[in-house]
């Protein structure tokens, strides 16, 4: 009995030590549990801390089983948990707890698709920091988050598409014009700073846009004159005018002493300008700080032998020289060539000897807008002269295309920029087209006015205007395809005087939309194609006398004006 006795107490002893084995195991993992965060986060209750006990008990012989089972929870506070050293060398790599721990605090990952596998994937990318520092820009609110996103974080896509919105509602729905050359028309004038910053985020388009700053800005006019663009079906089609805000107020002495007779624009240098008076002076000058002042560079007398002033004056297409006609009575000289000293900044003046024009004033001169250096001349003798341009400094052969085809004088010329066709208009109420190639007459039409001068529209090839003496109908738009009919007809009503005079002059905006005229009055009248009326879309009160002519700069947003109160004015376009 005592053999026995003593062999139950062993097995007393053996099971005593093994239950004691398994309760400190179990007191271990009820300790490490409670020590967890999740038990504090979650308010562990006395059941959960059983039932683990009891899964310890039950498979104390799959310790690997529990660990991976106390791991999986996935918490936000888990990272600042103190985990066991059993716990650290069973997986040390796998701390993904942490990565979606800071995940959260990016305000823009609420929309994004956050899936633990597509983290496990790629562990290596830190997004979580990239995304909170995004947040930084205004602009990444609207943006879609996406995976794209991530595997591109250096482009700054948002600050490029918040300009780009910007730019379309400024310029918007005010003018529907793709203009071309005449772009800054729907821009306000800080435009330049935003293409700027756009530059900086886009390198194509500052690529471009620094190709067209660096070329000349003669070249850049030619290229876009090469671009044809349809406008005959916007003549007419809008009940509503589109206004011009334009800033009127400066007003710059002359410098001449009798009225102003010309005012042509460089046409490769923008800075430049030159104007003309019965003085016989020709005064260079210079637009500075955009518009805001313009700078007398040089006076130069440029009387012929008779003491005759310029009557008509065009720059030469490279912009080193100026060309001016005169008359053809007394033997007088014709055609004077003023080139630019560009280091003393000033004219010298020369006179060709040829004289094509039989009598009369020689009323108007034109380049060509072709490959060939050519130039026209209109002259009360009803002629019409071709000047080409002949080897050798200042030589220049004249041919007359024709002289009877216009009774009367012929008061305007130009050419046309899509074939070699010469226009003329004259006092006979004639509008003809020469064609040089065919050396025959191509377009012929004649209306009930007078005409005074001829004007080609600089985007539409086959457009061009026409002014006439009929009062309140001074203007009138044709089709060098139609014969014998006129689009359109516009104008204004003088208060001062009904007479015509053929000093006022009309000039076309870069993008071909827009006509300026000079009036009897001292005002500007703006006229827009689109609009269906039969007056001007708007008039601008600019001088304090009548207004000859103003001009539209080319790159600039500004119209420059001239009057008989020996005034330049200098105008600024807010918007359009």
């Amino acid at each position: 009995m005592q053999i026995k006795l003593a062999r139950l107490r062993g097995r007393g002893k053996i099971m005593a030590s093994k239950t004691s084995f398994g309760n400190g195991l179990n007191d271990v993992k009820v300790e490490g549990r409670s020590a967890s965060p999740i038990q504090v986060s979650e308010g562990s209750s006395s059941d959960e801390s059983q039932s683990i006990t009891h899964l310890g008990e039950e498979n104390s012989k799959l310790p690997g089983y529990y660990s991976k089972v106390k791991r999986k929870p996935a918490n936000s506070s888990y990272k600042n948990e103190d985990s066991s050293q059993n716990q650290t060398k069973s997986k040390p790599q796998l701390f993904i707890p942490s990565v979606d721990t800071q995940k959260p605090a990016s305000p823009c990952y609420e929309n994004e698709d956050s899936s633990q596998n597509q983290i496990k994937s790629k562990p290596k990318l830190v997004i979580p920091f990239a995304d909170v520092q995004k947040p930084a820009s205004p602009s990444y609110k609207n943006e879609d988050s996406s995976q794209k996103t991530k595997s591109k974080p250096q482009l700054a896509i948002p600050g490029v598409d918040t300009l780009q919105c910007a730019k379309t509602k400024e310029s918007g729905n005010e003018v529907p014009s793709d203009s071309g050359a005449w772009s800054y028309a729907s821009m306000p004038l800080h435009a330049n700073s935003i293409v700027k910053f756009k530059g900086n985020k886009a390198r194509g388009i500052s690529s471009e846009l620094r190709t067209v700053e660096t070329l000349p800005e003669g070249t850049k006019r030619n290229l876009e004159q090469k671009e044809h663009k349809e406008l005959i079906p916007l003549i007419s089609s809008c009940s509503s005018r589109c206004t011009i805000r334009c800033q009127t107020g400066l007003l710059i002495s002359s410098q001449h002493k009798r009225k102003l007779r010309c005012l042509v624009l460089c046409p490769t240098n923008d800075q430049l300008f030159v104007t003309s008076a019965l003085d016989g002076l020709v005064n260079l000058w210079q637009v500075e700080d955009r518009g805001s002042s313009v700078n007398l560079l040089s006076t130069t007398d440029c009387q012929s032998s008779k003491r005759r002033w310029p009557e008509d004056i065009a720059w030469h297409p490279r912009g080193n020289s100026l060309f001016s006609v005169y008359s053809a009575d007394n033997e007088d000289s014709q055609i004077s060539i003023s080139n630019i000293d560009k280091e003393k900044e000033e004219l010298s003046v020369t006179f060709l000897k040829e004289k094509p024009h039989i009598k009369g004033i020689i009323n108007s001169i034109m380049f060509m807008p072709w490959d060939e250096t050519c130039f026209v001349t209109g002259g009360s003798d009803h002629a019409v002269v071709l000047w080409a341009e002949k080897d050798g400094e200042h030589s220049w052969k004249p041919k007359a295309l024709h002289r009877s085809i216009h009774t009367s004088a012929v008061m305007g010329v130009a050419g046309m920029h899509h074939k070699k066709v010469v226009m003329s208009a004259g006092a006979d109420k004639r509008i003809t087209g020469f064609d040089l190639l065919a050396e025959r007459i191509d377009y012929k039409n004649q209306i009930d006015s007078k005409c005074m001068s001829v004007l080609p529209n600089p985007r539409d090839f086959n457009l061009f205007m026409v002014q006439t003496g009929t009062p309140e109908r001074q203007l009138r738009l044709l089709d060098v395809r139609e014969r014998q009919t006129v689009i359109h007809s516009f104008g204004w009503k003088q208060e001062s005087t009904e007479s015509q005079s053929a000093l006022i002059n009309q000039a076309w905006s870069p993008d071909g939309l827009y006509i300026t005229s000079g009036s009897a009055d001292p005002v500007i009248h703006i006229f827009d194609i689109r609009y269906n009326a039969h007056k001007p879309s708007q008039s601008i009160r600019a001088h304090h006398k009548r207004v000859f002519k103003a001009a539209w700069h080319h790159s600039l947003p500004l119209l420059i004006s001239t009057s008989s109160d020996l005034n330049i004015g200098v105008h600024k376009i807010t918007s359009c």
